[in-house]
């Protein structure tokens, strides 16, 4: 099958589970409202693209490359980002769903994500190096073994992150926060 170079273009509530998007590269696109919700995006090249509203939830992800991506008020339930080619991985997440997706082993060093659910998200040994989360929930999430060195916790929260079992070396959290870090040794704190 012959791959496909697609650039500048903008698709608006494109309906990618009846029709999938072809396999090939898509550099500086647009996706507005388009329903991605469990398609095969295996071995697609995104660089320079912006999904806003977009439904991406349980989309296969194998091989795919996002490649300075933006995600803007999209639901991204389940995604393995693990399975996403790691070459030049880089995205920024705004107001985002992104319940059950799974970082694992994932290098998302400095990366900007605002306002977003992480609920059961897992982050086992992710390098989050450097990263910004800002009012981000994370309800349930895992950090195991996961580099948080230099990453801004300060405005976000329901997070639990043992110190004894991450890097977390210079990361930034705000006093309200400290309940997440203190969680495993079951204290009551009194404000």
């Amino acid at each position: 099958m012959e791959t496909i170079f697609i650039e500048d273009k903008i698709y608006d509530k494109s309906d990618f589970t009846l029709n999938p998007l072809r396999k090939g590269e898509y550099e500086n696109c647009t996706f507005i409202a388009c329903d991605f919700s469990n398609s095969d995006l295996t071995d697609i090249i995104f660089s320079e693209c912006t999904f806003v509203s977009c439904n991406l939830s349980l989309a296969k992800l194998t091989k795919t490359a996002f490649r300075e991506i933006k995600f803007k008020e999209c639901k991204m339930l389940g995604l393995r980002f693990e399975n996403c080619s790691q070459f030049g991985l880089s995205f920024s997440v705004d107001d985002c769903n992104l319940t059950h997706a799974s970082f694992y082993q994932t290098k998302l060093k400095k990366t900007t994500f605002k306002n977003s659910h992480f609920h059961e998200a897992d982050f086992v040994e992710c390098d989050l190096t450097g990263s910004v989360f800002d009012n981000c929930d994370f309800s349930r999430a895992i950090f195991e073994n996961t580099i948080i060195e230099t990453t801004d916790f300060r405005t976000s929260f329901n997070y639990s992150i043992n110190p004894e079992t991450n890097r977390i070396k210079k990361a930034k959290f705000s006093l309200s926060g400290i309940l997440g870090l203190l969680y495993k040794y079951d204290i009551d704190i009194e404000k």
